[in-house]
């Protein structure tokens, strides 16, 4: 079942649970709207409460299913994107990102080094069991400089790589993590490797967090003068 749930489109998934909640809901206003013919005014309210609070739920579970979307499930190491570079000047990168889903982007940074960052979110064995893969979620995308000087007064550049529905579950689940016995450990990862000329890499994605291996001669001869 949950694998099913999983291959679904979000938007389907996302509009049947508010087409649920509502049908759930719709007797119980009828019930207020009855009452409230009959001038029963507390037993009305009270039934016209009920359906609402069906309705908040289901738009909450709606929510929280479009977070999950923006996230990719996680069961073993698997390779979460692939980063290409090319060079426009001196510190200065066209670097592109490819990821599992959705069209090649393109970035500008600058410095010697590209670093990407990721959200992970990790259940506890009763989850698992449950059928709740460790999810990730890549965050960032920036440039970075190789000394402290440089990183305080030149440049900096970053940018977005993450879809944003509007709720964010990791916030969430951070504040609550008491409440959420399922939820095992929350924590971002980070991986950088030097810029170069036509350099391509692979980045991989654990329940360890990110790695970043070379994938031409160009990324390996700038991983072996790296200082």
């Amino acid at each position: 079942m949950i694998e099913y749930l999983a291959r679904l489109d979000p938007q389907v998934l996302i509009v049947g649970i508010a087409l649920v909640g509502v049908l759930v809901a719709l007797p119980f206003f009828l019930a207020a709207l009855r009452r409230f013919a009959r001038l029963r005014l507390v037993g009305g309210t009270l039934w016209l409460l009920s359906g609402g609070v069906l309705v908040l739920l289901a738009a909450m579970a709606g929510l929280v299913a479009a977070n999950l979307f923006t996230y990719q499930r996680l069961t073993h190491e698997q390779e979460a994107a692939r980063i290409t570079c090319r060079q426009l000047g001196p510190r200065h990168f066209a670097v592109g990102v490819q990821t599992r889903k959705g069209p090649q982007r393109h970035f500008q940074l600058r410095g010697d080094e590209w670093q990407i960052d990721a959200r992970v979110l990790k259940w506890r064995p009763m989850g698992s069991l449950l059928g709740l893969d460790t999810l990730y979620r890549l965050e960032r995308l920036s440039g970075r400089y190789g000394d402290v000087a440089s990183e305080r007064s030149e440049t900096r550049t970053v940018h977005d790589l993450a879809q944003d529905p509007g709720f964010d579950l990791w916030a969430l689940t951070r504040r609550y993590q008491s409440y959420l016995p399922l939820a095992d450990a929350l924590y971002g990862s980070a991986a950088f490797v030097p810029m170069a000329e036509g350099a391509e890499y692979a980045v991989t994605v654990s329940t360890s967090g990110l790695v970043v291996r070379p994938v031409n001669d160009a990324a390996r001869k700038a991983l072996g003068g790296w200082k």
